[in-house]
């Protein structure tokens, strides 16, 4: 038993009869209990959604999303190759554990997301002069251009930095109607902060995709936090790389609303450029790109 867990069981018998059947739960299945939805497990443990949250409380923690963090934590052994899959399971269990796991985290971000800072982060977007997405290591700035993009399409001024120089220099040029849109889940990358502050005394608004109290979190005008479960072993997993692409996708629908009809002209305008030569067509023309009108006849 880990440490976690034997101190729930120490402290089962201080409990109220219905926290105690919380733990007992916990204490029967704590890995469904790390990736169930909420919902799932106050059914499943016969209590309330409250009295989980109540009992996370009692043991200490700030609240059901700490419980989790630390339990998962807590049970990554060294044998893991992911936070709930060991080298010893079967394949379906690995399929099971792996798209149940997403699942909750997933479904755990909308009570994550804070309406007010999405809001005030679109309107900034589509205000700015220029957007700038910083970044740090290949899988955000995988994310960053994927964000610049949709922003691009939108005809909004877009680009993307993941090297220091060009983020530093970036910093110096944007000016007060700039945006930083700065993306990195662990949010500690030193140089990646220094571009964040020069822009930042340089009259840039700086919006942040990370988890909540890190340094980044602390150096940003708007938060959007996004926290999953940490994984045995990558840094960044799966989950709070889907978790992002989900923020990203809510923010560039709620960044067209502030745009408005020009947003939806544009889009059609890409589509249609993209359609006639082919990139988004089932039948690419260009073996016809060269033919007369009595050639293309079939």
């Amino acid at each position: 038993m880990t440490p976690l867990l034997q101190r729930l069981a120490a402290q089962r018998d201080t409990l109220s009869m219905v926290q105690q059947k919380v733990v007992d739960f916990v204490l029967s299945d704590p890995e469904r209990f790390v990736t169930e939805s909420v919902e799932h497990l106050a059914v499943r443990a016969g209590v309330s959604m409250p009295s989980i949250m109540r009992t996370a409380r009692k043991m200490g923690f700030a609240g059901l999303r700490e419980f989790r963090l630390g339990l998962a934590q807590d049970l990554a052994r060294p044998t893991s190759v992911h936070r709930s899959v060991s080298l010893a399971d079967p394949p379906q269990d690995v399929v099971a554990k792996i798209v149940q796991g997403t699942l909750a985290s997933i479904g755990d971000l909308h009570h994550q997301l804070d309406l007010a800072a999405l809001s005030a982060a679109a309107a900034a977007l589509a205000g700015a002069s220029r957007v700038d997405c910083y970044s740090s290591g290949a899988t955000s700035h995988f994310m960053a251009q994927d964000f610049a993009q949709r922003l691009f399409r939108l005809g909004l001024p877009a680009h993307v930095m993941a090297d220091a120089h060009q983020q530093l220099v970036s910093a110096a040029t944007l000016g007060e109607q700039g945006v930083v849109f700065a993306l990195s889940h662990i949010g500690r990358m030193p140089f990646l902060l220094q571009s964040v502050e020069f822009a930042r005394s340089r009259g840039a608004k700086v919006i942040a995709l990370t988890q909540p109290g890190t340094p980044l979190a602390e150096r940003a005008d708007i938060v959007l936090g996004v926290t999953v479960p940490p994984d045995a072993v990558m840094r960044v997993g799966t989950e709070a790389y889907l978790a992002h692409l989900i923020v990203i996708e809510i923010l560039s629908m709620l960044v067209l609303q502030q745009v408005g009809e020009r947003g939806v002209a544009q889009l059609a305008k890409f589509r249609d450029m993209l359609h006639s030569v082919g990139e988004d067509a089932d039948n690419h023309p260009a073996t016809s790109w060269h033919w007369n009108s009595t050639e293309r006849r079939p």
